[in-house]
């Protein structure tokens, strides 16, 4: 597992080794994951995503490299960004923090059995958000089109096309904090609450 807070960990070992499961190493940097991965090859990687060098980022390297492993995020962040680009970096499953410790066992059997791990009040938005590409087709002319800017287009579009945040701030030479400020702009101007909801303003009638 890894996170760069060692009190976390810690509380996550315990609950862990309570549960049976055995703890192979222990890390504080995408870095740290990536390499204990390597080395110890273990049935699940268990990452925090906002640590040094970026969980996600460390997901994608580890789901490359080495597709037997399963990868969990086990995050406070309930932000749809994070939970789309987990689950496009090929995380398993995306728990939160305030998951009660007697179950993590559990759900990380459950991963290990084919099964998916993830808070229930998140399924609801995960599946609007992985609907068929055909029911995101913007339109410009839509009402809602005059309130973006040209670059707010830009972003929404390759969202709507399914490339996560990373991939629209790299095709667009923008970090992915500003892709996240676009997007934030955007909800604003369209007064929604989330992206499934402005995708569905944006989207031809």
């Amino acid at each position: 597992m890894a996170d760069d807070h060692a009190r976390i960990r810690g509380v996550i070992r315990q609950a862990l080794e309570r549960a049976g499961c055995e703890v192979v190493g222990e890390g504080a940097s995408a870095d740290d994951a990536v390499r204990l991965t390597l080395e110890h090859r273990p049935d699940v990687a268990l990452l925090d995503i906002h640590m040094p060098g970026s969980g996600i980022a460390a997901a994608r390297q580890i789901s490359r490299a080495q597709p037997e492993v399963a990868v969990v995020m086990l995050t406070q962040s309930a932000e749809e960004d994070d939970v789309f680009d987990s689950l496009r970096a090929g995380a398993s499953g995306y728990l939160l923090k305030d998951t009660d410790p007697a179950r993590l066992g559990f759900a990380l059997r459950g991963v290990l059995a084919g099964e998916a791990a993830m808070p229930r009040r998140l399924v609801a938005r995960i599946l609007d958000e992985f609907r068929a590409p055909a029911k995101r087709r913007f339109t410009r002319k839509s009402p809602a089109a005059a309130k973006l800017s040209e670059r707010e287009w830009e972003v929404m579009e390759m969202l709507g096309e399914g490339l996560s945040t990373e991939e629209v701030a790299g095709r667009l030479f923008l970090s992915p904090t500003t892709v996240r400020v676009h997007v934030s702009s955007v909800l604003k101007k369209l007064r929604v609450k989330d992206r499934q909801s402005a995708f569905d303003l944006l989207r031809d009638q």
